[in-house]
């Protein structure tokens, strides 16, 4: 699967209506819910009935076992709904069986790793940026980082939950041990890079070489080539970052984290008298990402895909969670733009523009923007919408329905 075809099944089962929860019927009702939207007197009722399935979903999407097979970006992009699955789907229901089911997952994909030149697991696959190269196979920190911010946040809980410490403490160690290194590793290979407005992560121009099993040619001119991730791999990875730091306290992570967000931050434009927000799917950000002609290497503009776009929010949102880069009133232009802009105002089969109201684009016409889910915690209005929209047993509901259910009380 690739990211294109996860984000499509993504966006549509984020915005195709599903039953509503009961009681959940008419704008005239919204007088009588709680502060998350849902009637007190049926929240019992539509939890049960969206966790049985979920689970039914997710149990039966697992017998495919992508942890057995993927390596490179697709960690990410098929084998990561399923850990945040299970991570979140703990959360929710405190049954340590869905950390079990992490557990499997994550051990399989353990033992596939293969030892690369300077002595470093990984899961080489292609150019490591989601395509091919003729030349050599390189890792994906976008799948690592996907990959590993559910099984760190799951070490966390097991760490401080005494009977999955007494049962599974060594694995949680053993996780995290694993996760540090792999941060390590990326930064070794010189793929950190420092800019003025903050910093950010590149795909290298190098990877195994297929004949001699070595590093291939590019590995000596790594500190000046690459090609810097677009701004929805940023946050995925950014996000990870954040993980580690909760878990381990290591400044580091923040740090660099922060650096990302900031950078985010400075390409956002507002539009509309300062209402709402805009910003490109990717954006040169130092020499590398220039050909020899002078020209770009990547088409700069709103993408017509509106599912990055909700990967970025979720950055954003984890930011303001974290830290200063992101305030407050940065969440609710973000709500704004979502809400009053891009939402066609029917909460029963919602729809959304794209961010910068362009027109959609015939590949990605059923979903040119999508609710930001990210944002439901935050606004009572975007919190309707989801839950009339939800599909619990969706692909998107592999994670998002647990992680709602999650949500402590607001």
């Amino acid at each position: 699967m690739k990211r294109r075809t996860f984000l499509k099944q993504l966006a549509l089962t984020t915005t195709t209506m599903t039953s509503l929860p009961p009681g959940l019927l008419s704008a005239a009702e919204a007088s009588r819910e709680d502060s998350r939207g849902v009637p007190p007197a049926s929240e019992a009722t539509w939890r049960a009935d969206w966790l049985a399935r979920w689970e039914k979903n997710i149990l039966g999407d697992s017998r495919n076992r992508y942890c057995d097979k993927e390596t490179g970006e697709e960690l990410g992009w098929r084998v990561s709904p399923f850990l945040n699955g299970f991570y979140y789907g703990f959360l929710a229901t405190r049954d340590p069986r869905w950390i079990e089911r992490l557990i499997d997952w994550t051990d399989s994909c353990l033992k596939r790793t293969v030892i690369e030149p300077d002595g470093l697991r990984g899961w080489p696959k292609g150019d490591g940026g989601g395509g091919e190269s003729t030349e050599y196979r390189a890792d994906s920190l976008l799948g690592e980082a996907m990959l590993l911010r559910p099984v760190v946040l799951a070490a966390a809980e097991i760490r401080k939950t005494p009977t999955l410490q007494a049962k599974f403490g060594h694995k949680a160690s053993s996780y995290v041990k694993l996760a540090e290194e792999v941060f390590q590793k990326w930064d070794s290979r010189d793929c950190w890079r420092e800019v003025k407005a903050g910093g950010l992560w590149v795909v290298p121009a190098f990877g195994v070489d297929l004949q001699s099993g070595g590093w291939s040619t590019g590995y000596e001119g790594r500190k000046a080539t690459g090609f810097s991730n677009p701004d929805n791999k940023q946050n995925h990875i950014a996000r990870w970052l954040l993980a580690m730091y909760d878990v381990t306290g290591k400044v580091i992570y923040r740090d660099r984290a922060a650096q990302w967000f900031r950078l985010m931050k400075s390409r956002m434009t507002l539009h509309q008298d300062g209402k709402y927000f805009v910003w490109n799917y990717w954006e040169p950000a130092g020499p590398w990402d220039y050909k020899p002609d002078g020209s770009p290497k990547h088409w700069v503009g709103v993408h017509p895909n509106g599912g990055y776009y909700e990967i970025d929010v979720e950055g954003m949102v984890s930011a303001f969670e974290h830290g200063p880069v992101f305030t407050r009133g940065d969440i609710d232009r973000l709500i704004a733009t979502n809400r009053d802009f891009m939402w066609n105002q029917q909460v029963l089969g919602a729809k959304f523009q794209r961010i910068d109201g362009g027109q959609p684009d015939p590949r990605w016409k059923d979903s040119p923007g999508v609710l930001w889910s990210a944002l439901v915690p935050y606004d009572p209005t975007l919190r309707k919408i989801f839950l009339a929209n939800h599909n619990p047993d969706g692909w998107g509901g592999l994670s998002a329905t647990p992680w709602y259910l999650s949500l402590p009380p607001s």
